[in-house]
């Protein structure tokens, strides 16, 4: 499966989830972020990397950095080269988080940065803002 296949799957199935859940109002100002992290583990890396991604999103949602009702997905894949890279789907309370995270998650960051690799022209991990797609019923 080719990875805009694979990121299309994940993206509908986040669709699906997101509109199940029930509708929560935002403060005024607050503007949730969506994004699709790919993770290229190095070699022999992939069990360490699991870790760190879950340890990410147990301290994020700790420090309350997450949307609260919005779905959260890591998946495990290989690519074309057999090589092992994890997916993650997550929705940032507010989109300006990431540029101001506290010093616990971007000590994270710097353990998962030390678990990844670049790959074919991209990097270790790839970070991409999406929008849930929802269809009326």
């Amino acid at each position: 499966m080719s990875r805009s296949t694979f990121v299309h799957i994940v993206v509908v199935v986040v669709a699906l989830a997101a509109g199940a859940a029930p509708a929560r109002s935002q403060p005024a100002g607050v503007q949730p972020e969506t994004v699709l992290i790919t993770l290229h583990a190095r070699a022999g890396a992939i069990d360490s990397l699991a870790d760190v991604v879950a340890k990410h999103y147990e301290t994020a949602r700790r420090l309350n950095l997450l949307a609260p009702a919005a779905p959260h997905l890591t998946l495990q894949a290989k690519d074309a080269d057999n090589r092992m890279y994890l997916v993650e789907i997550l929705t940032w309370r507010d989109g300006s988080i990431p540029d101001h995270a506290p010093a616990d998650i971007q000590a994270i960051w710097k353990e998962m940065n030390a678990l990844v690799e670049p790959r074919s022209g991209r990097p270790g991990l790839d970070i991409v803002e999406v929008v849930p797609v929802t269809r009326g019923k």
